[in-house]
């Protein structure tokens, strides 16, 4: 499942974990993202992997887009 946010400049993406495996790839802006304790920051291109019951979370440095794949699919999105 493929899910794409837009985020304005300082919108923070709270602390949340879920049970599905994450991929995430920056469309447009900077955000600093803290995953599973591991603060790192990321641009466009950039791309990383969430593992199932990480604690991840995002703040964004200037207005962007995250693209986020899932799997499997968040139902709860539907």
């Amino acid at each position: 499942m493929l899910v794409a946010v837009r985020f304005e400049k300082d919108a923070v993406g709270a602390p949340h974990s879920h049970p599905h495996v994450q991929a995430t790839l920056v469309e447009a802006g900077r955000f600093e993202f803290t995953v599973a304790g591991r603060r790192f920051t990321v641009g466009p291109g950039d791309s990383f992997v969430i593992p199932p019951h990480a604690e991840h979370g995002c703040r964004a440095l200037e207005a962007g887009r995250l693209v986020d794949c899932f799997t499997p699919r968040r139902d709860d999105f539907l």
